[in-house]
């Protein structure tokens, strides 16, 4: 050893294959987890495989022109599509009473969705005897298919655009001053109130 350094401490002598992780099991796990599939589908057939999701907006601005599937419903999409609240999630409906509807266009979305689902929903009696109000005719009842995969797929809504020429107007605009003087605008409204009001009083008492 040379200088006056550190004496090292290198643990080599680690028992290490007790604390590695093996991952055979992977095969295993995607084989069962696809027979459990089956198994549900076959057991809640006619049902729907799936519920039906709402479509939002995904967040930050750089990925807010797409549309996903979200969690639940909010109470003011069920208010207006005309469904109750307790009995959604009967008929394949997930509420959120956390969402919230921040604009129109996501509110007529939505309510667009349930009331197609709504429409295209067959409801089988608990007693096929005694079938109850709103429960579907016999004619319905034998026409139902189960549908795998989800329910009423999520359509983008944006088109994106073909390239083009830059025209000369957009070849002159000046982003960055355009910015600018809008944001020093946005700062001196009220400063330039002020300074208008007392330009006003001080022409006023000079007329006096």
């Amino acid at each position: 050893m040379k200088h006056n350094n550190q004496l090292p401490n290198a643990h080599f002598h680690k028992d290490w294959q007790l604390r590695v992780k093996t991952w055979f099991d992977q095969p295993g796990r995607k084989k069962r987890r696809r027979l459990n599939r089956i198994k549900k589908a076959a057991r809640i057939a006619p049902r729907p495989v799936e519920l039906l999701r709402p479509a939002v907006r995904c967040p930050t601005i750089r990925y807010n022109m797409k549309l996903r599937a979200g969690r639940g419903f909010t109470l003011e999409e069920l208010k207006s599509a005309g469904i109750n609240r307790r009995e959604a999630l009967t008929i394949g409906i997930p509420v959120d009473h956390r969402r919230k509807n921040r604009s129109v266009e996501s509110l007529e979305l939505n309510v667009a969705r349930l009331k197609t689902y709504k429409s295209k929903l067959i409801i089988f009696p608990k007693k096929l005897r005694k079938p109850k109000p709103g429960d579907s005719n016999p004619v319905e009842l034998a026409q139902a298919k189960q549908i795998k995969g989800p329910v009423l797929a999520i359509e983008q809504t944006w088109v994106t655009e073909n390239p083009r020429k830059i025209t000369e107007e957009e070849k002159n605009f000046d982003a960055y001053s355009t910015l600018r003087r809008a944001r020093s605008d946005a700062r001196l409204v009220g400063v330039r109130e002020m300074r208008r009001k007392a330009k006003e009083e001080e022409e006023a008492n000079k007329k006096k």
